[in-house]
């Protein structure tokens, strides 16, 4: 979650840079930098750690200049140093950027033949090189800007200078957030409303595909076929600054918007995609180690199911889930050949942390999967893992959620990997397969126009009930907690195949039936299992995937289809469309969102 500032202005814009970086402090960084056309030259100032060095070396060396770009990177590709800092600049291109570029290899390869020499270890050195080739082929910026971005595969958000055009700001959008700002004779583009804070509260906010050329004038926005669009200019108010939503009518809206991203930055700090290896930080030996014992509650404990089935898939290390607020009270048998992991957006959890204690006085050894690194469970820890998903407001979690789930499957890969379960080879491609996640949830979230529609019905029923097999039982509970919290309506999560055990009894024509199916070795019973339901006069919703709508049996009132996925990511994918639902059915009710009730989002007392 790097964050990205530009401004076209009237005054010298060195300073005003390093004021809206400092403003994106929170998503979090390891390096930093500006870049300026300087009497119609680019030059930069780079370095990495916080923001104070680049003052420093600013103060050295001042930029003086109008036009500029700068930028705060969270090292995805390559270590944070100096020259893996944005902004790159390659001939007349200086580019920051936000995202993964998945297909920077075989870019960068095209490149290197065709004669360029790169200069970083990072993915977005690609796109200056390639952005620049296209200009040395004689397209005008706005041409060679939009032949470069239908090169790029992945999840991306992009501020561009082109030497020689002193006021004009190249952007674009494809996944992680871009908004552009509306001053007197000056404009703006940042990662958020929050980086354009101090100089205007006129704020437009890019779509996906979106690209756009922005100057003193304004800005010709074009969509991914070209065409010209307009987006509608808000003014955000001065209260909301630090905490607005942007186009969304609430927090809950917007961090399900703001997954992609979110994972993606959860995810490159996880897996090292120069080298296609997963890299967990601390020293823990997974080889050695007995079993695992996750202890979490609500929506956490729910990622720690997803988690315990790909461990002990791919790594065949024992794994035990458990609520925390009975674990530690029946007493469980332990052994300190165990590590627990204590899973918590907050870190604050009091359940999870009393039974984070209760294993440390077994003598186990203990990590903390959470969001806060210097919350208590954290601190208490010996392993920190952090889900770096950036502030979540909402109670009700989503991006914490997907965030943990990444954590989860990068785990699993190393696991495997450290236990021998798995080569290098297969290392390789799973970790590929992870890096693709951000792109596909993207996707999965472009679903939302079809489940508002499903959401009118939904919030009709009183009862609604979700079902799956394998991962798909834990999301089929996560799907039925988060529809509970936010729209009242009962709701109930089951592994499909206990359908026959009990829960066949409550179908009728008027509960409606969420089964989650993708395309895997579970999908057969799961459409057998919808079979049954609708003998019974059950209203399916079926949501699955390109193959499994090919072979959905009839009869479902609706299939809704995700993304085809690898089962290694699929809960990520199919989280979406699961959260949209519940989101779209308490909007249609008209309960409050962002605050429902009786809910905190932190439960800090048992």
């Amino acid at each position: 979650m790097c964050g990205i500032i530009g401004i076209v202005g009237k005054s010298e814009v060195q300073d005003r840079l390093v004021e809206s970086l400092k403003r994106l402090e929170y998503r979090g960084y390891d390096s930093a930098g500006i870049a300026a056309q300087v009497d119609g030259r680019l030059q930069r100032r780079r370095a990495p750690g916080k923001l104070r060095e680049l003052e420093a070396v600013l103060a050295a060396d001042p930029l003086h200049a109008t036009t500029g770009i700068g930028h705060t990177r969270w090292a995805t590709h390559g270590a944070p140093t100096e020259r893996n800092a944005h902004p790159h600049i390659v001939g007349r291109v200086a580019v920051v950027h936000n995202g993964i570029i998945e297909n920077f290899a075989e870019l960068k390869a095209e490149l290197t033949a065709a004669g360029r020499t790169f200069a970083s270890d990072t993915d977005t050195e690609v796109v200056a090189h390639l952005l620049d080739s296209n200009l040395e082929k004689g397209l005008s910026p706005l041409k060679a800007f939009q032949a470069t971005l239908d090169r790029l595969n992945g999840a991306f958000a992009l501020c561009v200078l082109i030497g020689g055009e002193d006021e004009v700001i190249l952007a674009a959008r494809n996944g992680p957030p871009l908004a552009l700002g509306y001053g007197q004779g000056e404009m703006f583009v940042g990662s958020d409303g929050l980086a354009l804070g101090p100089f205007t509260n006129r704020v437009a906010y890019l779509e996906d595909g979106d690209f756009a050329l922005v100057d003193h004038e304004g800005a010709q926005v074009f969509d991914e076929t070209g065409a010209p669009v307009t987006r509608e200019i808000k003014t955000v108010p001065a209260s909301a600054v630090l905490m607005e939503k942007g186009n969304y009518r609430h927090f809950m809206e917007k961090e399900i918007h703001e997954q992609p991203e979110g994972c993606q930055h959860t995810i490159s700090a996880y897996v090292d995609a120069l080298t296609s290896r997963a890299k967990l930080p601390g020293g823990v030996d997974f080889a050695g180690l007995e079993r695992i014992q996750i202890v979490a509650c609500g929506t956490s404990y729910i990622a720690g199911m997803i988690g315990r089935y790909l461990i002990e898939q791919l790594a065949d290390l024992p794994v035990d889930v458990e609520i925390a607020s009975e674990f530690r009270y029946r007493q469980p048998a332990l052994r300190s050949g165990a590590l627990v992991i204590a899973m918590s957006q907050s870190g604050e959890t009091a359940d999870t942390l009393a039974a984070l204690r209760y294993c440390q006085a077994k003598g186990m050894r203990s990590a903390a999967v959470v969001n806060a690194t210097e919350s208590t469970i954290a601190r208490e820890s010996d392993v920190v893992w952090p889900i770096h998903c950036g502030p979540e407001i909402g109670v009700a979690s989503t991006k914490a959620f997907t965030a943990q789930v990444s954590v989860m499957i990068a785990l699993a890969i190393a696991a495997a990997k450290a236990r021998g379960r798995i080569d290098e080879a297969e290392e390789a491609r799973l970790v590929k397969v992870l890096l693709g996640a951000p792109r596909l949830i993207a996707e999965a979230i472009g679903l939302e126009d079809a489940i508002r529609d499903i959401a009118a019905e939904i919030a009709k029923a009183k009862d609604v009930l979700y079902l799956g097999r394998g991962p798909m039982s834990a999301l089929a509970l996560e799907g039925a907690l988060k529809l509970k919290e936010i729209s009242y309506i009962h709701a109930e999560g089951y592994a499909a195949g206990e359908l026959k055990h009990g829960p066949i009894a409550l179908v009728d024509d008027r509960t409606p039936i969420i089964i989650l199916a993708p395309y895997d070795a579970w999908f057969e019973k799961s459409a057998s299992n919808m079979s049954e339901v609708m003998a019974r006069g059950g209203q399916v919703v079926f949501i699955t995937d390109t193959e499994g709508a090919r072979h959905a049996p009839a009869g479902a009132k609706v299939v809704v289809t995700a993304p085809s996925s690898d089962p290694l990511i699929s809960s990520l994918v199919m989280s979406a469309p699961i959260q949209l639902l519940a989101y779209h059915v308490a909007v249609q009710k008209g309960a409050d969102v962002d605050q429902p009730r009786n809910l905190a989002k932190s439960v800090t007392v048992e």
